[in-house]
């Protein structure tokens, strides 16, 4: 199962994530950054790059931050940015 960035992203966008992601599944949602489901290869190396805790694998994410799969997939489906300025 993919991993997934929850509401402590919101307004921070640290991108420490996206400099150690392999597979260069993590993009800039406007509010967020987010994880593609469909190219996360379940590695976890995001995870402790996250200054603010907002990165969880899918099975372990806190239920009040459920409604986040939802929206990591929804953004995953419109067009995909690592950088706002690319």
């Amino acid at each position: 199962m993919p991993h997934v960035i929850a509401e402590p992203c919101i307004g921070v966008k640290d991108r420490s994530c996206q400099e150690v992601c392999p597979v260069e599944c993590i993009y800039d949602g406007g509010d967020q950054l987010y994880i593609h489901p469909d190219e996360c290869i379940d590695c976890g190396a995001c995870v402790p790059a996250c200054p603010v805790s907002a990165i969880y694998p899918q099975e372990d994410l806190p239920a009040e931050w459920y409604s986040y799969i939802e929206k990591n997939r929804r953004l995953s489906a419109g067009p995909n940015q690592h950088r706002p300025e690319e």
